[in-house]
């Protein structure tokens, strides 16, 4: 079997067949080989589980899983080397990301797992930058972690393994074997990897204890009383007991999640359901150690690993001696995204938007009248265009262009949120041609990811069910990889409507007090609330509609109950990000009482002061500023 995928001057994209797939490779670097067969020997060593995992796989694919697995444990061997103080752990990690940084775009690198990750990268068009804060995480254990909840302690583990998870996904995708989530199940996958963590984490308990760190949650610790401080000491009790049995109960819930490989390519469905089993099979070890889960880690028995593994071996060869595989040829470096860590805009890590070309500059609001929350209906596109002699969805592709200048015009006018009516549920009504394009420019800008260097964190609100789901899945990489972003917040409506949701909060109510947990005659206003799909969305100040139209169409009910309207003639294409700052400077002058009495006495004209709303919803009367061409 060869160490190394197949030759580097391949002149196009080839077909692999089963004859073909391991044949070695003459002429390959030797260096490169080296660090291949290094990942190779590391994985099989350090890991057998994910080792056999990944013989499952042809053996083209397996050099890129080998590298990948080796490049995430030497990052956890160096944030966990206790051999060194915590800060020197942390640097040594930040070294490792800034190299890489540094050699992505040589293709090289002195050290053997980076060469090897880096020509992985370059072959199969890997973005690395979609490790940026999974590698953060690795610096920052190094401090130490604790965790509330439940739900912090599922941020955390799934910030560290989804974006792995999701690079090796991409190397299946570009082999022409899309690993494709049905969308009902995506909740499900990130369950399982939560499921993997916990087994990880319960299997690896005795090491961890030994550092100094208990990586469970104090809301479970806290139903076992006494569980944290006996494991401190190491000291097996029956309050340990149940705590495992517990944990162990609840990670084989996880792991078992027959639906997600339903409809799935065989062989990755092979790959997911075998290492299900063998996850299954490691819990049942943990369960059976009893005191020994705290002086070292159980492993399943030989016999038990090879019940497991040697149907699935069959299962896999038979599913991949179907399925031809496309090898890209390895790219020429290029420029890449900076991996580096994530750290709060405040560092300097992000760029500033470009200026306006013009030169103008935005104009000075104090914080506090400012609107939080801004939502645009984007209208006019299809018009633009028609009104040019060019196919509608020009006008969407010149649309785009609008969307990024105006997201700049946030950043520097210092925009909390902004939240974009881009596609509705009724959008699917039209020629299926322009949809087709509305979705292809879609993919484009978020493949292309415009933002990716700036204080933008990206969500996405709406249905999910008739999108494609290659879309779907690149919408939740990108609120995926700017979930920690503290900047501006861009909502995208994809397949949005505001009554389907309001009827899907309705349900979600309707089933919470079915199962007991709401009384029907007390539900409030913060119920329903808290159960909208995006229950932390705040609710718009400002909606801004251009095209000359005058109505919401259906956008953010709920959410605009109170909102200022504006509208302006100009259809989309045409405005800019001035025309965003004119929107919230006219928003500023606008009374808002929210049912309150105004105050007695107006001030002077043109200054703003507090309302009966009081300060938080001050704004003072004047006439909308005029919009573009009026």
């Amino acid at each position: 079997m060869s160490d190394v995928p197949p030759a580097t001057t391949t002149p196009a994209d080839r077909q692999v067949t089963p004859e073909t797939a391991g044949r070695p490779v003459t002429g390959a670097d030797p260096a490169l080989r080296a660090a291949y067969r290094l990942c190779r020997r590391r994985t099989k060593d350090q890991d057998p589980a994910e080792y056999a995992l990944i013989q499952l796989v042809p053996p083209t694919l397996r050099p890129a899983l080998h590298a990948l697995w080796a490049a995430a444990n030497a990052l956890d061997d160096l944030g966990d080397d206790r051999t060194a103080p915590a800060a020197e752990r942390a640097a040594r990690v930040e070294a490792w990301i800034t190299a890489l940084h540094r050699e992505l775009p040589t293709g090289s690198s002195p050290d053997p797992i980076r060469h090897a990750l880096v020509d992985t990268a370059c072959r199969w068009r890997l973005d690395l930058s979609e490790l940026r804060d999974a590698m953060a995480q690795v610096r920052d254990d190094t401090r130490g972690r604790h965790f509330a909840d439940w739900a912090q302690w599922r941020a955390w583990g799934r910030d560290n393994l989804l974006p792995w998870f999701g690079l090796v996904r991409t190397v299946f995708d570009r082999a022409g074997v899309p690993v494709a989530l049905r969308l009902d199940t995506r909740e499900a996958y990130e369950e399982f990897l939560d499921g993997v963590r916990l087994t990880d984490i319960l299997t690896d308990l005795s090491a961890d204890l030994a550092q100094g760190d208990l990586l469970l949650p104090a809301e479970v610790l806290d139903r076992h009383p006494g569980s944290a401080a006996d494991l401190t000491r190491r000291r097996w009790s029956p309050a340990v007991a149940a705590l495992v049995t517990q944990l162990t109960g609840l990670a084989r819930q996880w792991v078992t999640r027959e639906a997600l490989t339903r409809g799935m390519h065989p062989g990755p469905a092979t790959v997911l359901d075998t290492m299900a089993a063998l996850l299954r099979a490691q819990l049942d070890a943990v369960d059976a150690a009893g005191p020994a889960l705290l002086r070292s880690p159980p492993r399943p028995a030989l016999r038990v690993r090879a019940r497991i593994l040697a149907p699935a071996r069959t299962r896999a060869a038979l599913a991949w001696s179907l399925t031809p595989l496309t090898v890209p040829p390895r790219h020429r470096p290029g420029p890449h995204r900076s991996p580096a860590p994530a750290r709060p805009a405040s560092t300097g890590r992000f760029r500033q938007p470009p200026p306006h070309p013009g030169g103008e500059q935005p104009p000075r609001i104090p914080p506090g009248l400012l609107p939080a929350h801004v939502a645009v209906i984007m209208d006019g596109n299809g018009r633009w265009a028609q009104q040019r002699g060019l196919p509608r969805h020009e006008g969407h592709r010149a649309g785009a262009v609008t969307v990024r200048e105006v997201v700049h015009g946030a950043l520097e006018i210092g925009l909390r949120h902004l939240t974009l009516y881009t596609f509705s549920t009724e959008n699917w009504r039209r020629d299926p041609e322009e949809v087709d394009a509305i979705l292809d420019l879609l993919r484009g800008e978020l493949t292309e990811n415009p933002f990716g260097e700036l204080d933008v964190r990206l969500r996405w609100h709406g249905r999910a069910g008739r999108l494609p789901p290659d879309l779907v899945d690149l919408l939740h990489l990108r609120e995926r990889t700017t979930r920690a972003r503290t900047g501006l917040t861009l909502t995208m409506c994809i397949d949005y409507g505001g009554r389907d949701e309001l009827t899907r909060t309705a349900a979600a109510l309707a089933h919470r007090a079915r199962a007991g947990h709401l009384e029907p005659d007390l539900i409030a206003e913060d119920d329903f609330a808290r159960h909208l799909p995006l229950g932390d969305m705040p609710d718009v100040d400002l909606l801004w509609r251009t095209g000359g139209e005058q109505r919401v169409s259906n956008f953010l009910p709920w959410h605009t109950a109170y909102a200022e309207l504006h509208f302006t003639p100009g259809l989309w294409p045409d405005a800019d990000r001035r025309d965003l700052w004119q929107a919230i400077t006219a928003y500023t002058h606008r009374q808002r009482h929210h049912g309150a009495t105004p105050a007695a006495t107006a001030p002077a004209s043109g200054t703003p002061a507090a309302s009966a709303d009081g300060p938080s919803t001050a704004r003072r009367s004047a006439a909308p500023a005029a919009g573009p061409g009026e």
